[in-house]
């Protein structure tokens, strides 16, 4: 699956880090797979999720809808072309710019230095309709979800699945209870 390719420009933006339905379609995706299943190559797309934390947007509006949204924004201020953009947003890496939207989701859009997708876009920090997590605790709940897949989540099974990514085991309950609790977020479909 070629997330870029779904995503309209001048957006750069990872559903499958900040978008809850999303997840659940690229898991849905996978499972219909079955036998054909890559491992690797899953492991190869589920990294791109990053290794620090993130917000994920859990609210209604599918991402074509985010987008569009957000690019009527662009356009009615005439942000929509990167000059101006930049202008706008700042262009040092802590610069950055918000806005609401129709479900009142807050979104943070920073500058991306390339000539087609220089808006960096992703659910605001304690926005509405999102919840932050860690990348390791979900990506260990998606491989789990995909690969494991078992209704009672043991830890054993859990780091056969961070075993796949290259993580360490899981020895604090915290950090299991947290996975645990995101493969039933993702799992109430």
């Amino acid at each position: 699956m070629r997330i870029d390719s779904r995503i309209p420009e001048p957006f750069q933006f990872n559903p499958l880090k900040h978008h809850l339905s999303f997840i659940r379609e690229f898991i849905a995706d996978k499972l219909s797979e079955e036998n054909r299943l890559d491992v690797r190559a899953l492991v190869k797309e589920v990294r791109h999720i990053g290794s620090s934390v993130m917000d994920i947007y859990t609210g209604e509006l599918s991402v074509h809808e985010i987008c569009n949204e957000i690019k009527e924004y662009l356009k009615k201020n005439h942000l929509d072309k990167k000059n101006s953009f930049s202008g706008w947003s700042g262009i040092k890496y802590s610069d950055f710019r918000t806005t609401t939207i129709s479900d009142k989701s807050s979104w943070m859009l920073k500058y991306h230095n390339d000539d087609k997708r220089f808006v960096h876009l992703f659910p605001s920090r304690f926005s509405p309709h999102s919840f932050r997590v860690k990348a390791n605790t979900l990506k260990s709940a998606i491989l789990y979800y995909i690969i494991i897949g078992k209704d009672f989540v043991s830890r054993e099974d859990l780091n056969n699945a961070r075993s796949l990514l290259g993580l360490s085991p899981v020895k604090d309950p915290e950090e299991a209870r947290s996975i645990t609790e995101l493969i039933e977020t993702i799992r109430f479909i």
